[in-house]
């Protein structure tokens, strides 16, 4: 511990082994945020997150998965006040570029700018890095998009991925059983079990929330209860431990 003192106080300076604390100490607060995931199918994407809500918490509303534009949807894990500022910017600039360019903006592009202001915040003194982590994920002209950015600033493409608590064995499962030509259906059931692989609660949806853009839509829609329900049941015929 004392060989790190000093070096982990900003996250300008580099330690002697080449590390910047400040970023890793980031990284940490993502793996101990709930998870999310996202997953891209031959129909659109899937976005789903755990929120453990309190007994008297409306249960209807989501503090984890966020509207970006029509198209395009967010999901976080870590510390979610850092999720909505950049939930904001990416809002901000998203409608800009519909008024610059008079079309969509891609998801890629989203995850480029807030990435790149993400690394921007891991180079000035006074500031420290944003301790959450993006998924990304939308229909635009390219097709259905999943992408994930980091309080690093990496940002990477995905056609199925984990964030948060846990998610090392998560995307080991998804790895397994995801499949190119997986449907929303599939995704949605792949979802929930891989949420319930490292959940407390291991079975049911009361935990789970959980967002789709289609291909046919480009809307981003909040999947209902009786869906969650139907791909419950198909989890637990097909995923069974």
């Amino acid at each position: 511990m004392m060989a790190n003192r000093g070096y982990d106080m900003t996250p300008t300076m580099y330690s002697p082994d080449g590390r910047i604390y400040q970023v890793e100490y980031a990284l940490e607060t993502v793996k101990r945020g709930t998870l999310a995931i996202g997953i891209k199918t031959k129909d659109g994407i899937i976005i789903a997150v755990e929120e453990k809500g309190r007994p008297l918490q409306v249960s209807d509303i989501t503090q984890k998965i966020f509207q970006v534009d029509e198209h395009i949807g967010v999901a976080a894990a870590g510390y979610i006040p850092d999720a909505r500022i950049e939930v904001d910017n990416a809002r901000y600039f998203s409608q800009s570029n519909k008024l610059t360019y008079d079309e969509p903006v891609e998801i890629e592009t989203v995850a480029k700018h807030l990435a790149d202001q993400n690394h921007q915040f891991t180079q000035y003194s006074g500031v420290r890095p944003f301790g959450v982590a993006l998924i990304i994920a939308g229909v635009d002209r390219k097709g259905s998009q999943i992408v994930t950015i980091d309080p690093s600033g990496t940002y990477i493409s995905y056609s199925a991925v984990a964030i948060g608590l846990g998610s090392d064995e998560v995307n080991d499962f998804l790895e397994k059983n995801y499949k190119n030509d997986i449907s929303i259906e599939e995704a949605g059931s792949l979802a929930i079990a891989a949420i319930n692989l490292k959940s407390e609660e291991k079975t049911g949806i009361e935990h789970i929330k959980m967002s789709k853009v289609t291909l046919e839509t480009k809307t981003l829609e909040t999947v209902t209860k009786d869906e969650l329900k139907k791909f419950d049941e198909q989890a637990k015929g097909k995923f069974a431990k």
